[in-house]
């Protein structure tokens, strides 16, 4: 599980884009046989919806999946366009795997730079030993590595015209209200997108999920289906909670600490981070099954993950702010971020950002 958000960029998809100034050919030609074997195994909702043979409960969710999509387009004004009209089963968990990296004392995440995507702080894998190879190779040159599975990923709308992003057994399955998030979250990638700034376009496309998830549950779900998505809700705002806690304080240690002192206040901080959480955990009661994903990411964690949190996370309450600034008319905020998106530095989109706060 992605935790901070359900998808990303997948550097794999967009590496396929290019056909020169690809560092390596290997990983090129894994990005390419993967995006395309994805995009040939999709075929239209509607195929799926008059294949007799359709599993029931998988037409309910592509019936489910249309009425969001066209939602995303009347209502929070999001393209309309052919993504996520197709549906594709690949037969595992995930789409791509993320590799991340981040040194021993920072939580900022290593950078890999292409051609076509600029820099961002992971790099894409179709297949799951690949990205582990690759993150064994990353952490012998003395970088903590994690490995964590992409349900979905965003090509920016280039590829719209072979038929866009298709929807996926990756995700399908899931709760209405965040099946709703992931559809509107991959949407907002197509609107706007800053090169070399992986935190910006995370960051933003996390608030149009919010936004539009709660929107959607408002006016379109049970009242039974909001209560269930509530409590699911909050307890992922406890757990991001806690993360961002220990975030801050691994952060301020890092910067003022040195030596043996350094290393052993990290290791109290992750042995306190991982007790928090056991009781955090233990409060939620319920199906121990519903929590796998958070148990393994706290069991892992590391300043890779946290680094890739923060990525999600941390302009999110600008955004938001910058919505209500925008009278919560979608069309005025996306513009707002296209021009923000269009800042030639991180450093001037994060000035312009916070002046219009």
């Amino acid at each position: 599980m992605a935790i901070g958000g359900v998808s990303a960029l997948a550097v794999a998809a967009a590496s396929a884009l290019c056909l020169t100034g690809c560092a390596n050919m290997g990983y090129y030609w894994q990005s390419v046989n993967g995006h395309l074997s994805m995009m040939s195994a999709a075929k239209p909702v509607q195929d799926w919806l008059d294949d007799p043979a359709a599993p029931a409960r998988l037409k309910e969710r592509l019936a489910l999946s249309q009425r969001i999509r066209t939602y995303a387009v009347t209502e929070l004004k999001l393209p309309d366009n052919p993504s996520y009209r197709r549906y594709a089963d690949l037969h595992r968990n995930a789409v791509v795997w993320n590799v991340v990296a981040a040194p021993p004392y920072s939580t900022t995440l290593r950078q890999w730079c292409f051609p076509v995507t600029g820099c961002v702080g992971y790099r894409g894998y179709f297949d799951e030993k690949a990205a582990k190879r690759e993150a064994a190779q990353v952490a012998s040159e003395g970088f903590e590595t994690a490995v964590y599975p992409v349900p979905a990923y965003s090509t920016l709308g280039w590829m719209n015209w072979a038929g866009g992003d298709p929807l996926l057994n990756t995700f399908i399955y899931y709760p209405e209200g965040q099946l709703a998030r992931t559809i509107f979250h991959e949407l907002a990638h197509q609107v706007a997108y800053a090169k070399d700034d992986t935190t910006f376009n995370e960051s933003f496309a996390t608030s149009v999920e919010r936004l539009g998830g709660g929107q959607w549950l408002a006016m379109q779900a049970t009242e039974a289906m909001r209560q269930d998505y509530a409590q699911y809700n909050g307890r992922r705002i406890q757990f991001r909670e806690l993360t961002l806690d220990t975030r801050k304080r691994l952060a301020h240690l890092y910067e003022s600490e040195s030596g043996d002192r350094r290393e052993a206040l990290k290791q109290a901080a992750m042995a306190e981070f991982r007790a928090q959480y056991a009781k955090l955990r233990d409060s939620w009661g319920g199906d121990a099954a519903r929590f796998r994903g958070y148990d393994q990411w706290v069991a892992r964690a590391n300043n890779a993950s946290f680094g890739t949190q923060a990525a999600y996370d941390e302009l999110v309450p600008a955004f938001e702010a910058l919505f209500e600034r925008e009278g919560r008319d979608f069309r005025r905020f996306y513009d707002s971020v296209k021009h923000l998106a269009a800042l030639p530095s991180k450093e001037e989109r994060r000035r312009a950002l916070k002046m219009q706060n």
